[in-house]
């Protein structure tokens, strides 16, 4: 079984509750991280437990292994700390695999993505100041760092001291290579004083080259990715962000991440290993959020969503996305229309080759589709027009078309319906 679990709108739609419920009927299942990095935020709450996933994935509560794929970016220099605040309170850390070719992000990547959305002023782009387009922009100019530059060469001599050192050295000559010329690039010449200490100190680079050799301690390596995934049953792969803040999702840039949020990154794994999907799930609210700059159609507040509702518990408040410096507020909005709710799944399964059709797509893996916070909107879907019942979505010309099965959730720790709407 290979699943993957892909959020339809600007995230924050429910992918951790996803990962971890599939993940619970599923023992043994391997996550695969294959997009982004750490500036995802999965909440999964299990048994009393409430934990916001960044690198680790979503179904570490029901013990399944994390994997690092050759298109994710781990930020090794913040993992250690996340591994250990979820061993604090779940007394156990599922293995956590990497391929040796997997890039990874460091000190100046984030140092200068936030000196750069610092510089842009009231015309923030909306990032997480986590350096993953920096990351990828230098990566493709031809200055990579993977986890092999860390890693590889174990000898008898090895030792953390040692392993820092050689890491330091490999940074060092990264930015001296490579900063001024991106620095120009962006417009960057003069930057606050905080951020130029640490760009220039040579003693700060080796701490966080320590920081991430620690880090790289926890990984199980893999040599070959492709190999490595034959030999797992079950699959599960974990995106971050949503289909609206995909790379290449025009109708809103410049506000959106580095990454492919959608099914790219996941058929190019998959058909590199000869293997194929058995089911893509797709997770919505019942209404619209966005942390983060940019357009947010049919945008309202919090309290005026809660009102549009009538009934039901109303629009609580999110724990998860709390108000900061970088994204500020998050923000709140309806669906448009059935046919623009659509919209995002049906541009993404051309990746596959999937049309809308409804007879189905024989040979084609199983289309789902999550709705979740159902407890906040008296079960319905909070569209422009009108507020409707999930009876009557499933009844939509294009809901049938597309859809196998939906499960509905209260947004909470459990789906408590599954409805089939093909065979």
């Amino acid at each position: 079984m290979i699943t993957a679990i892909i959020g339809k709108n600007f995230g924050d739609e429910g992918k951790g509750l996803a990962v971890d419920d599939f993940c619970s009927r599923v023992p043994g299942c391997l996550v695969v991280k294959h997009n982004g990095g750490a500036q995802a935020g999965h909440t999964v709450s299990y048994c009393g437990k409430r934990f916001v996933f960044h690198q680790l994935s979503s179904g570490s509560f029901r013990g399944a292994d994390t994997y690092f794929a050759t298109t994710y970016y781990p930020d090794l220099y913040k993992l250690r700390e996340e591994a250990e605040e979820f061993q604090a309170i779940n007394n156990a850390l599922p293995r956590i695999f990497c391929s040796l070719d997997t890039p990874l992000i460091y000190l100046d990547d984030i140092l200068l993505n936030m000196a750069l959305e610092e510089s842009r002023g009231d015309a923030r782009h909306g990032s997480c100041g986590m350096g993953i387009n920096e990351g990828c922009v230098r990566t493709k100019a031809g200055y990579g760092l993977y986890l092999k530059d860390i890693i590889g060469g174990k000898d008898t001599g090895y030792s953390i001291e040692n392993a820092a050192g050689k890491l330091a050295d490999k940074l060092l000559t990264i930015r001296s290579s490579y900063l001024a010329g991106r620095r120009k690039e962006l417009g960057l010449a003069h930057i606050p004083d905080e951020y130029e200490e640490l760009l220039s100190s040579e003693d700060v680079l080796f701490n966080a080259a320590e920081e991430m050799v620690l880090g790289a301690s926890l990984l199980t390596l893999v040599e070959d990715e492709s190999e490595f995934l034959r030999s797992r049953k079950d699959i599960l792969f974990e995106s971050g962000q949503g289909l609206l803040l995909d790379s290449e999702n025009k109708e809103f840039a410049p506000h959106v991440t580095a990454s492919r949020t959608g099914l790219t990154n996941i058929v190019a794994i998959l058909n590199k290993a000869g293997l194929s999907l058995s089911e893509v799930c797709y997770v919505s609210r019942s209404y619209v959020t966005r942390h983060g700059a940019g357009r947010l159609p049919y945008e309202l507040s919090r309290e005026e969503l809660s009102e549009s509702v009538s009934i039901g518990k109303g629009i609580g408040e999110d724990k998860t996305n709390l108000t900061n410096p970088w994204q500020g507020r998050i923000r709140y909005a309806k669906h448009g229309s059935v046919e623009d709710f659509f919209a995002p799944i049906i541009d993404d399964l051309k990746t596959i080759g999937i049309s809308p059709s409804v007879d189905g797509n024989p040979g084609y893996p199983v289309i789902s589709l999550l709705l979740t916070h159902l407890n906040e909107t008296a079960g319905k879907i909070v569209f422009q027009n009108e507020n409707m019942a999930v009876n009557d979505f499933m009844k939509e010309v294009r809901t049938r078309a597309l859809l196998h099965k939906m499960y509905l959730s209260d947004g909470e720790e459990k789906f408590p319906e599954i409805l089939r709407i093909k065979n």
